[in-house]
């Protein structure tokens, strides 16, 4: 059952970053050269459109901090143990995704093709640790209740 619940946390996790990058293209009106709500489908197109347009690249890898902070966030709410692992999964699985994206797509700046590794893992093992904090001060507060009521 842990692996079914784990495997649904890594896939939730990774559709809500998804659902985020796409949002984040979605801000300028400019950009949505595309039919439909996400871009994937006609990604190489969308890259050749924006070409040149550092803003674009910037909105795609602030998006993608975001969206693995928050993906990372998900992940390590539904999983049971070793929270900030598979929080740092769904970086790694986001990293392997834009390092496939910038090797067959020739259409990222050189600052986009360095960003994202700076991006990408610091922002899902932050995700990560914020649900691990939280936990542990939940767990901490629950000792100092049970604590408190054996001592009465």
């Amino acid at each position: 059952m842990s692996f079914l619940r784990n495997t649904f946390a890594v896939l939730l996790g990774l559709g809500v970053a998804m659902l985020i990058i796409t949002i984040g293209l979605r801000i300028n009106s400019e950009w949505i050269t595309y039919s439909g709500f996400t871009p994937f489908e006609k990604w190489s197109r969308l890259l050749e459109d924006m070409r040149g347009n550092s803003c674009f690249f910037v909105a795609l890898l602030v998006s993608t901090g975001i969206a693995s902070t928050i993906g990372g966030i998900t992940t390590a709410f539904i999983v049971k143990k070793a929270k900030v692992a598979y929080a740092i999964l769904i970086g790694f699985i986001l990293l392997f995704l834009a390092v496939l994206d910038i090797v067959f797509f020739g259409y990222h700046p050189t600052f986009y093709q360095i960003g994202i590794f700076l991006t990408i893992f610091p922002f899902s093992w932050v995700g990560g640790k914020i649900i691990e904090v939280i936990f542990n001060q939940r767990e901490e507060k629950n000792r100092k209740i049970q604590a408190n009521k054996h001592q009465e």
